[in-house]
């Protein structure tokens, strides 16, 4: 489990294609501390396993599944991304529940400076809206945030200058995608009430699964 505080902005330093996945290189000095095979590391908002680590630097692979579902498969040697190790038992929620799994994938539509803040407009796919709520949590980005304004395809988040500063969403501009994963809580209260909701639109099947 994590909680979407980012711990540092690493760097795609390889890229390699599998066929039916692709092998990552990807350097974080603070993640790979200590590091062992089979470690998970959250990429980006995306939970993958640490399949070698030497020095600062470990690889992952990742399936097409996940390619095709999150904004993975439009990283390049270069690229930024955000890193967060597991959290650890007894250690502070500074976030909310995130799990690693990628729900989908958003677009940056608009940002809005202002002297403090800057104000970030994102695509919501339609079969995760009704997961979103006003002053909510939404990860974007593996980044924990708060929902300012919940649309019926586009959310809104404000940003601090930390965050600006510390994350990707200090670089992405309209047109980047990015990863969404939505409360899980929502998910689970939905499957609890089954046919007592009717979710928005009148569709009735689960999904974002």
């Amino acid at each position: 489990m994590f909680t979407g505080i980012v711990e540092e902005l690493g760097e795609v330093t390889a890229v390699e294609d599998l066929g039916d996945a692709a092998r990552f290189r990807l350097r974080g000095p603070v993640v790979t501390e200590g590091a062992r095979h089979g470690d998970s590391i959250a990429v980006n908002g995306v939970c993958l396993t640490v399949v070698e680590h030497t020095g600062d630097e470990f690889t992952a692979d990742v399936m097409a599944e996940t390619l095709k579902r999150s904004s993975l498969g439009a990283l390049a040697v270069g690229s930024r991304v955000n890193l967060e190790r597991p959290t650890a038992v007894g250690a502070r929620l500074g976030g909310h529940i995130v799990q690693g799994h990628v729900d989908g994938a958003g677009t940056v539509l608009e940002r809005t400076p202002s002297e403090h803040w800057e104000i970030v407009k994102i695509s919501l796919p339609g079969e995760l809206a009704r997961y979103v709520v006003e002053k909510g949590s939404i990860t974007v980005d593996g980044i924990s945030l708060t929902v300012v304004e919940a649309g019926p395809d586009f959310l809104t988040v404000s940003l601090i200058p930390t965050t600006l500063a510390l994350t990707t969403l200090g670089h992405k501009q309209p047109g980047d995608p990015v990863n969404l994963e939505v409360d899980v809580v929502a998910k689970y209260v939905e499957r609890l009430l089954g046919d007592r909701v009717r979710p928005v639109g009148g569709d009735t099947g689960e999904a974002g699964r």
